[in-house]
Formats: structure tokens, C-alpha cells, sequence
């Protein structure tokens, strides 16, 4: 089993480096994240994964500069 969550956790951390630059790319990078996220904190995936789409679509069209 922990050979899963270390590459969830490889996962969720290149998902949280890339931003996105349209819409969909945002909502889906930020959703993979959460997701990974939620299954190395054993949380529920789903709400991981809408929570991880929302944030990051929500700092991404604050900071679109940062998102580049």
C-alpha cells in the first residue's frame, strides 16, 4: 500500500505545480490534486477532487500571472 500513496502523493504534487491555462486544464489539474490529496489523507476523493478544482480554478483566475 505505500507504494500507491507515494505515487499518489508524486501525483498530487506535480498536479499542484501546473496550473493550467484554460478553464477545463484549471478545473481538471486542481481536481486531480484534490483527489490525490484526499487518497493519501484516506478523505473521500470526490469532495477532494471538487474542493482541489474549485481552489485552483479560484487562485488561477485571481493570479492569473502566477498560473504561467
Amino acid at each position: 500500500m505505500a507504494p500507491i500513496r507515494t505515487a499518489c502523493a508524486v501525483l498530487a504534487l506535480a498536479l499542484l505545480a501546473a496550473c493550467g491555462d484554460t478553464v477545463g486544464e484549471q478545473l481538471l489539474y486542481g481536481g486531480g490534486a484534490g483527489a490525490g490529496a484526499a487518497v493519501i489523507t484516506d478523505g473521500n476523493i470526490i469532495t477532494g477532487a471538487a474542493v482541489g478544482a474549485a481552489a485552483n480554478l479560484a487562485y488561477c483566475q485571481q493570479y492569473p500571472s502566477r498560473c504561467r
